[in-house]
C-alpha cells in the first residue's frame, strides 16, 4: 500500500482516493515571467514520479496544473508589482507575449527531463468568471470584505488558519516580515487579497470587469478556481514546493473550504528546496541555473533527473557542480551497464525473478516515494542471476515511473558503439581486414601457429591485430 507523508497531518498516511475510479491530482504550475530554474524543476520531477507511480499501480489519474500569467506579485504576501508585468518590462514585450514564450520554454524543459505534461494545463487568465463566482459567495457568507478598493479574505472567521506548521501567528504575520510593508486595508495582518482593483495598481496590464471594479484576481484564488473547475469539489492530492505551503497553500485551503463548506483536499505533498552551498536557489541569487545552462555545459538533462532521484523529496538537496558531475558519471555508468544487456525475446521471462525484483521497487516507492531506494532497485536487477530478457523487461517497467530512459539511452549507446566499430573497420586496410578474417578462421581451427604467423604478417604491414570480447580489431602501429 502506498504511504505518503501528508503535510497537513504531519505524518505518513496510507493513500486512499476519494473515488474508486479516479485520482484527482493538482499541481501548482509556474509563474511564466522567466525561465524555470532547476530548483523549481526538482518539484515537478518528484510530482511526475508520484503521478507515474500511481498509474503504474493501476490508478486512473487526472492531473491538473495552472499557469500563473497574472496576479502573482513580487512578494507572496500580496505586495510589490505583478511578476508578469516585471517580466514584460524587462524584455519590452507584452504580458501575453512573455506568458507564451516562457510557458513554451517551461514545457520544453519538462520534455527534456521526461516530465509528463499534465492532463489539463489551464492559464489563470482563462478562469476569471470562476474566481468572481467564488469571491462573490465568500463575500455573501461573511468570509470576505471590501476595503480600499480590494477584496480581502477574512482569516479571523476561521477556527484554524495555520495548517502546515506549528508556528505561532506572530511568527508568520506577513505584516512584520522583513522587507514587507503592512497593508493598512487589512482587518487582520494575515488577511489576503482575493481581487485587486484599479485603486491599487493603475498600470496593471491585464484587467477585467468585476462587481467590485475593474481589476484582476489575487494569486491564491487562481489555484482554487482552476482546481474546482476541472476536478470538482474534492481533491485527492495537491502538490507544490515547500515554499508554497505558506502562505499560498494555506490560503487555498482557507478560501476553498470556506466556499465549499467541507474539507477540500486529503493529501498535501511538498517538495523541499534545492539549495546551493550559500542557501536557497533563486532567480535573483548567483548563477541562474536552467536546463539550457546544463546542456551548454555538456550535461544530459536526465543526469539532473537522476541527481534528484538520489535524494528523498522531503530533504533539502544541495547542488554543486561536483555533485552533478558525480551523478552524471553514475548515470552514464548505469546506461553502459544496461547497454551491455542483450535482449533475446526467445528467452523465457523469469516470472519468479521479475516478481521478486518488482516487489523491492514497489516497496521503496510505497514508502513515501523513496526514490533513492528505487534507484538501488535498478542495480539489484543488474546483479540478479537471471536472463537479460527478464532484466530488460523489469527495467522497462521501472522506467515508466523513474523516467530515466534507460532502455532508449542504452540503445543509442549501442548504436553509437556499432557505428564507431564500423567506422574503425572501414578505416582498416582491405588487405589487413582479409588477414583478420584468415586469423579468425585459424583460431577457430585451433591452428595457433598460423594465427601467430598472420598476426606477424599484419604487423609487417604496420597494423596490430587485437582480440576483444566483441571480436578482432586492428589499429595502426
Amino acid at each position: 500500500m502506498l504511504e505518503l507523508y501528508n503535510s497537513a497531518s504531519h505524518m505518513k498516511e496510507t493513500f486512499k482516493p476519494n473515488h474508486p475510479d479516479i485520482v484527482k491530482m493538482y499541481t501548482c504550475g509556474p509563474t511564466v515571467y522567466h525561465f524555470a530554474h532547476i530548483g523549481n524543476l526538482r518539484s515537478y520531477i518528484m510530482e511526475d514520479i508520484l503521478e507515474k507511480y500511481l498509474r503504474y499501480e493501476g490508478y486512473n489519474v487526472k492531473r491538473v496544473m495552472n499557469i500563473t500569467d497574472v496576479g502573482h506579485l513580487a512578494s507572496d504576501a500580496d505586495t510589490g508589482e505583478d511578476k508578469m508585468l516585471k517580466g514584460a518590462r524587462r524584455e519590452h514585450k507584452s504580458v501575453m507575449e512573455i506568458a507564451k514564450y516562457y510557458t513554451d520554454a517551461f514545457f520544453a524543459d519538462c520534455e527534456k527531463l521526461n516530465i509528463k505534461r499534465p492532463d489539463v494545463v489551464e492559464p489563470a487568465t482563462n478562469c476569471i468568471e470562476d474566481y468572481i463566482r467564488i469571491i462573490t459567495k465568500l463575500i455573501d457568507t461573511g468570509y470576505a470584505y471590501l476595503a480600499g478598493g480590494n477584496v480581502y479574505f477574512d482569516t479571523s472567521k476561521l477556527k484554524s488558519y495555520y495548517v502546515f506548521n506549528d508556528f505561532s501567528a506572530e511568527d508568520l504575520d506577513v505584516g512584520v516580515r522583513e522587507g514587507v510593508e503592512e497593508d493598512t486595508n487589512k482587518r487582520n495582518k494575515n488577511d489576503f487579497v482575493l481581487w485587486f482593483t484599479k485603486s491599487k495598481f493603475e498600470d496593471q496590464a491585464l484587467k477585467w470587469e468585476s462587481p467590485w471594479g475593474t481589476g484582476y484576481p489575487g494569486w491564491h484564488i487562481e489555484c482554487s478556481g482552476i482546481s474546482m473547475k476541472h476536478l470538482g469539489e474534492d481533491l485527492d492530492i495537491h502538490c507544490g514546493g515547500i515554499d508554497n505551503a505558506f502562505p499560498h497553500h494555506t490560503n487555498e485551503i482557507a478560501q476553498s473550504e470556506s466556499y465549499l463548506g467541507h474539507k477540500w483536499c486529503n493529501y498535501w505533498m511538498h517538495v523541499h528546496h534545492l539549495n546551493t552551498p550559500d542557501g536557497k536557489m533563486s532567480k535573483s541569487k548567483g548563477e541562474f541555473l536552467t536546463v539550457s545552462l546544463l546542456e551548454q555545459k555538456g550535461y544530459d538533462p536526465l543526469a539532473y533527473r537522476y541527481f534528484c532521484l538520489q535524494s528523498h523529496y522531503r530533504r533539502n538537496l544541495v547542488f554543486t557542480w561536483e555533485n552533478l558531475d558525480n551523478a552524471a558519471a553514475a548515470y552514464q555508468k548505469l546506461i553502459s551497464k544496461v547497454a551491455s544487456l542483450r535482449d533475446d525475446p526467445s528467452e523465457p521471462l523469469d516470472e519468479e525473478a521479475a516478481k521478486a525484483l518488482k516487489e523491492k521497487f514497489e516497496k521503496a516507492l510505497d514508502n513515501d516515494l523513496n526514490t533513492s531506494l528505487a534507484v538501488t532497485a535498478i542495480y539489484d536487477v543488474l546483479k540478479y542471476k537471471t536472463n537479460d530478457h527478464t532484466k530488460l523487461s523489469v527495467l522497462a517497467g521501472y522506467d515508466t515511473v523513474l523516467g530515466l530512459d534507460m532502455i532508449g539511452h542504452a540503445a543509442k549507446l549501442r548504436a553509437e558503439e556499432e557505428a564507431k566499430k564500423q567506422a574503425e573497420a572501414e578505416a582498416v586496410d582491405p588487405a589487413v581486414r582479409e588477414l583478420m578474417e584468415k586469423r579468425a578462421a585459424a583460431k577457430k581451427a585451433k591452428d595457433w601457429a598460423e594465427a601467430d604467423r598472420i598476426r606477424d604478417e599484419a604487423a609487417a604491414l604496420g597494423w596490430r591485430i587485437i582480440d576483444t570480447p566483441q571480436g578482432p580489431k586492428a589499429e595502426k602501429l
